[in-house]
C-alpha cells in the first residue's frame, strides 16, 4: 500500500495536466509532495532521504519551471533524481562498511551470497543510468504531452517491471542459498 502512496503526486500531476496546462500541472505535483512529506513525517516522525531528496528537487526545478514558464525544469528533475540514485548506488560500493545499498534496505528481508548483492546493485545503478537517460530523450525529442505521459506510464512501467525481474532474480539465488545451509 505505501508504495502506491508513492505515486500520488505523479497521477495528480497527470491528471492535472490533462485538464490544464504544464505551469498548473507543476504547482500541483509541488503542493502533493509538500502535503505527502508532512503525512510521512507526522506518521513516520521522520523522511525517508529519497523522498527528502525528490521533494527538493521538484520543489527547485518546479519553482524554475513556475517563474519561467518553461517545462523543461520540471521534465529535467526526473533525470537529476536517478542520476543521484545511481551515483549513490555506485559509491555505495566504496562507502559504507563493506555493504553497498540494496543490501542495507533488503537483507533484514531476504538473505543472499555477497555476490548477488552486489550484482543487484550494480543494476540499479544500471538501471537509473538508462531511464535517467531516457527521460531526457523523451523530453527533448517527444512532444511535452507525450512526456507526462511517458512519466507516469513509461517510468512507472519500467520500474514495476524492473522490480519483478529483481525480485525474481533474488527469489532463485535465495533459495539456492536456503539450499546451501
Amino acid at each position: 500500500m505505501s508504495q502506491l502512496f508513492e505515486f500520488i503526486p505523479v497521477l495528480i500531476f497527470f491528471l492535472v495536466y490533462q485538464w490544464t496546462d504544464m505551469v498548473t500541472a507543476t504547482m500541483a505535483l509541488m503542493f502533493s509532495m509538500a502535503i505527502q512529506s508532512l503525512v510521512e513525517w507526522l506518521i513516520k516522525r521522520k523522511l525517508e532521504r529519497t523522498r527528502l531528496l525528490a521533494l527538493a528537487l521538484v520543489m527547485v526545478f518546479g519553482s524554475a519551471t513556475v517563474l519561467t514558464k518553461n517545462p523543461l525544469f520540471i521534465q529535467w528533475k526526473p533525470t537529476i533524481l536517478q542520476w543521484v540514485l545511481a551515483v549513490v548506488f555506485m559509491g555505495s560500493h566504496f562507502v559504507g562498511g563493506g555493504k553497498v545499498i540494496i543490501r542495507r534496505l533488503l537483507e533484514d528481508k531476504v538473505i543472499l551470497p555477497d555476490a548477488i548483492w552486489v550484482r543487484l546493485n550494480l543494476s540499479w545503478t544500471v538501471f537509473f543510468l538508462l531511464t535517467g537517460g531516457l527521460n531526457l530523450f523523451v523530453a527533448r525529442y517527444f512532444s511535452e504531452e507525450i512526456w507526462v505521459r511517458f512519466k507516469l506510464f513509461g517510468l512507472l512501467g519500467l520500474t514495476l517491471v524492473f522490480v519483478v525481474l529483481q525480485a525474481m532474480y533474488m527469489v532463485r539465488h535465495a533459495r539456492e542459498n536456503d539450499a546451501e545451509k
